[in-house]
């Protein structure tokens, strides 16, 4: 869950909200929409430039999930909001296999990272 001190950073365009800027002595970070630092500690103007800068494209992407068995899932993001993340099991869009998903606290937990491996590999392996 945020904070009561950061501060909503929304694109000016739609005002999809891109993440926040929170305080950090006497400077402030942006934070990402995983909850998670986008700059080191700086101006306002160079948090928000962050924020900016990084959109929301990311979230997109192909993610990995390392579960408590320590197994990585490839996983794609489902909902991202201040409360929780939800990820499920990249099924390549099919409509016909079961749907698996994880619920994850916010910030977002170091188990959720980017995609490592091969994504043009339905394995993902590298190579």
């Amino acid at each position: 869950m945020t904070s009561e001190d950061w501060v909503e950073h929304r694109r000016a365009g739609d005002r999809e909200l891109l993440g926040w800027v929170r305080p950090h002595g006497d400077d402030v970070v942006a934070v990402d929409r995983l909850g998670r630092d986008a700059s080191a500690p700086g101006d306002w103007l160079a948090a928000e430039e962050a924020l900016e800068d990084r959109g929301l494209g990311w979230l997109a992407d192909l993610w990995e999930l390392e579960l408590d068995d320590g197994t990585v899932a490839r996983v794609r993001l489902v909902e991202v909001d201040p409360t929780r993340i939800v990820v499920k099991a990249d099924d390549l869009g099919s409509v016909d296999v079961p749907l698996t998903t994880w619920t994850l606290p916010f910030p977002a937990p170091p188990a959720l990272r980017p995609f490592a491996g091969d994504a043009g590999r339905l394995d993902g392996l590298p190579g």
